[in-house]
C-alpha cells in the first residue's frame, strides 16, 4: 500500500509560482496513475492534474490548463511534481496528490477512482 507525502503548498501572490511535490513514501509510483485534487472552503473536491502510471498520458482541469504542469521526476516515478504558475485568488485551496492502481485509456479525473490519499497541503493566493 502506497503512502502518499504531499510538501510544496504556502503563500502565493496573484501571478505567482509555487510548486508542489507528491512522495511515495515506501514504493515508486509506477505501476500508480496519479493525480493532484483540490478542495477549496464550502466546495466540492476537483480535478486539477493527473498522470498515467507511464507518465505518457497528462490531463488538466479547465480552470488550470495552460498554467499548471504535471511532471514526473524520474524514470522511477517516485516524485509527481505539480507547477503552478500565474497563480490566481481562485486556486487558494488544499491540495491533495492520490495514486490509483486502476488503468484505463484516459487519466481517471474522478475522486472515486483514487484509493489513496496524501494529507493535503494549503496553497493560498492572495489578491
Amino acid at each position: 500500500q502506497v503512502q502518499l507525502v504531499e510538501s510544496g503548498g504556502g503563500l502565493a501572490q496573484t501571478g505567482g509560482s509555487l510548486r508542489l511535490s507528491c512522495a511515495a513514501s515506501e514504493h515508486p509510483f509506477s505501476p500508480y496513475a496519479v493525480g493532484w485534487f483540490r478542495q477549496a472552503p464550502g466546495k466540492a473536491r476537483e480535478f486539477v492534474s493527473g498522470i498515467s502510471s507511464d507518465a505518457r498520458r497528462l490531463a488538466y482541469g479547465d480552470s488550470v490548463k495552460g498554467r499548471f504542469t504535471i511532471s514526473s521526476a524520474n524514470t522511477k516515478n517516485t516524485v509527481i511534481y505539480l507547477q503552478m504558475d500565474n497563480l490566481k485568488p481562485e486556486d487558494t485551496a488544499v491540495y491533495y496528490c492520490a495514486a490509483t492502481l486502476t488503468q484505463s485509456r484516459a487519466v481517471a479525473r474522478s475522486d472515486l477512482t483514487y484509493e489513496f490519499w496524501g494529507q493535503g497541503t494549503q496553497v493560498t493566493v492572495s489578491s
